[in-house]
């Protein structure tokens, strides 16, 4: 099928600018495209990477991907899906942030491919710094009819609580980004979610009052993705944001998300998010229907995804972790994985000086009281790192802590506590 006929499939297309002509296009050459993040945090997040798969798949069907880290953009900010003006960034910050997203960018699009014209990567910032007031009003504002930005979605909505005129010439910017790639990048297509159709329209529109009409510029935008209760899709269970960089969110923490995917969302994601087949997925969505309790597609899903955003050695990390809590066996793990599989639960932290174990478990708030503590031990419901404890002489030591730093405790069959013994 066609790249086109593949997206839609997928349910990865919302609208297109001009479906045939970008078809018929498409078939008679490889283009470039491009796709655009403004840097306002130093990390994406899984909502941001919904159009940079898309984006990933034209590279992988042979078309060329330019992505754009928004330096200049990102330091004024896009009005699209807010109700009120952005807080301004420092260009310090803003400069930092675009390291950290070409990083990103980086580590996802020049993965097993290393062909010449494969893959680039751009800062608006290095054409739009270059525009005096004079220049950007005479050579570009002129070509913008007020009255059509102001019937925009994107402004339309911001025009009951007011929006600055920073904000309203957003659309503008992105317009000279389109235009400056087409011209010196042979970018014919951009893609982008469904709140940017707006821009989109603009920047085509603009194209072709500079280039002529018959210029071959098109648009593509994706659908807002909710999830099968009617929520927006990006957050975890607990409300955090889910985020591309290991050191926000963990492999392990990462690889958790996508396990943790209902069986009515499993499939839909498994298409935006995997690069498996039709085949592959049909076949793991009749084993939602005969077998949900295997949970073979939410397995294939967090895999998939993780060694693509993470990398083989980040995914075995975070199954190794995974089976450790899976069966309380956490011995082999090391200091670093306790600490990645681990950060969310009840911790404590005490003395690593030898303690006997029913006032160590006290002292952790394991448990309320000794007489308690030594009917749990005698009852072989305390397990430590894995280790069952049935003596109530037992003392506890640096030598039963994972590096000499932890203790996993097990009360009962689902009760953990991550201890951290101090240096007394």
């Amino acid at each position: 099928m066609s790249i086109i006929e593949e997206l839609e499939w997928r349910g990865a297309v919302n609208q297109q600018t001009d479906a045939k002509g970008l078809a018929d296009l498409l078939a008679k050459k490889a283009i470039h495209l491009y796709c655009g993040v403004d840097p306002t945090g130093d990390s994406m997040h899984i909502g941001h990477l919904i159009p940079f798969m898309v984006l990933k798949r034209f590279q992988l069907q042979g078309y060329h991907p330019v992505v754009v880290i928004g330096g200049a953009t990102g330091s004024i900010g896009d009005p699209s899906g807010r109700t009120s003006e952005r807080t301004l960034q420092t260009m310090d910050v803003v400069r930092k942030n675009a390291e950290k997203l070409t990083q990103q960018m980086e580590k996802l699009f020049l993965k097993g491919d290393t062909s010449e014209n494969s893959f680039q990567i751009v800062n608006n910032n290095d054409w739009l710094s270059q525009l005096s007031a004079l220049d950007f009003l005479r050579d570009y504002g002129k070509h913008f009819n007020v009255n059509t930005m102001l019937a925009k979605d994107v402004v339309a909505s911001r025009l009951d609580n007011g929006i600055s005129f920073t904000e309203f010439a957003y659309q503008i910017l992105q317009s000279i980004d389109c235009l400056h790639l087409y011209k010196n990048n042979e970018v014919q297509l951009q893609i982008g979610g469904s709140d940017q159709w707006g821009n989109i329209t603009a920047s085509i529109d603009f194209i072709r009052r500079v280039e002529g009409p018959e210029a071959e510029v098109y648009g593509l935008t994706i659908p807002l993705m909710l999830k099968a209760d009617g929520t927006k899709f990006g957050k975890s269970a607990g409300g955090q944001t889910v985020w591309l960089d290991a050191e926000k969110t963990t492999p392990y923490e990462f690889y958790q998300f996508w396990l943790n995917q209902a069986d009515e969302d499993v499939v839909k994601y498994l298409k935006y998010f995997t690069f498996l087949t039709k085949e592959e997925i049909d076949q793991l969505a009749a084993e939602v229907e005969s077998q949900p309790h295997l949970r073979h597609a939410q397995k294939r899903l967090a895999e998939e995804i993780t060694q693509f955003v993470h990398g083989s050695e980040a995914l075995a990390e975070a199954q190794k972790i995974t089976e450790a809590l899976f069966t309380g066996q956490v011995q082999d793990l090391t200091a670093k994985q306790i600490q990645a599989g681990f950060q969310n639960m009840p911790q404590a932290s005490i003395s690593d000086q030898p303690t006997n174990i029913a006032v160590w478990l006290v002292d952790a708030g394991i448990v309320s009281s000794r007489r308690q503590a030594r009917e749990f031990i005698e009852n072989g419901a305390i397990l430590l790192n894995g280790q069952k404890v049935t003596d109530v002489d037992y003392e506890v030591s640096k030598e039963d802590a994972i590096e000499g730093r932890y203790i996993l405790v097990r009360r009962g069959k689902k009760n953990y506590t991550l201890v951290e013994l101090q240096e007394n």
